[in-house]
């Protein structure tokens, strides 16, 4: 008997000590996530800001952009939508999101699919934040799957996110804004694809 009591302190022993590293491993990772969550839930209330200007932007021109989050997820309109005052919708958790995008709905010179995108993802353990801006370059036909569109992402932004600094996004974001928007008032969607071609990297191409 007393021998079983010993075992079973020892296991007690054994149990403590990882239980007591597993509190230690646990306060570490909700102090991480919690302030992962207050990082993004400035920045995003930022970004939202954003898209949303541009997007108002665009529309006086009878430029039709997709917006994600869409507002109806966050806003509250006064009666002149879309340029009137508007407030945050309660109970919307800007820290919960973790894609935000702006898509060309134009049927014209295939710009549907066109997009500005920003995206957190993690690197060993550390969440980044990214800028990209996709676009159709157009059909290639392929023997055992038919038509399927070729698709180029550029990187605009790449950074962790504890070092994301707002006015570099926005300097990122009146640069590519600023021609895609002339782009459409000449009709002309060659001077965006130029542009990007011409400054930004272009990080892969894939097929849809």
């Amino acid at each position: 008997m007393m021998a079983t009591k010993k075992s079973e302190a020892r296991g007690d022993d054994w149990f403590s000590a990882l239980d007591a590293e597993l509190e230690k491993k646990t306060q570490e990772i909700v102090k991480e996530v919690g302030a992962e969550s207050v990082e993004r839930e400035g920045l995003n209330r930022q970004l939202i800001d954003d898209f949303w200007k541009i997007w108002k932007r665009f529309n006086k021109v009878n430029v039709h952009l997709s917006i994600e989050p869409s507002y109806n997820d966050w806003g509250l309109f006064a009666d002149t939508f879309p340029d009137g005052e508007w407030t945050w919708k309660p109970g919307f958790r800007p820290a919960g999101i973790s894609n935000l995008q702006l898509v060309d709905r134009t049927m014209e010179q295939g710009r549907v699919g066109d997009a500005l995108k920003v995206t957190y993802y993690n690197v060993e353990d550390r969440p980044r934040l990214k800028v990209t801006f996709e676009y159709c370059e157009g059909e290639h036909y392929y023997k055992y799957s038919g038509w399927k569109r070729i698709w180029s992402v550029h990187t605009l932004y790449d950074e962790l996110l504890e070092r994301v600094n707002a006015k570099d996004l926005h300097k990122l974001f009146s640069d590519v804004v600023k021609v895609w928007y002339e782009s459409h008032l000449r009709r002309n969607r060659d001077i965006l694809i130029r542009h990007l071609k011409k400054t930004y990297e272009r990080v892969e191409t894939f097929n849809q």
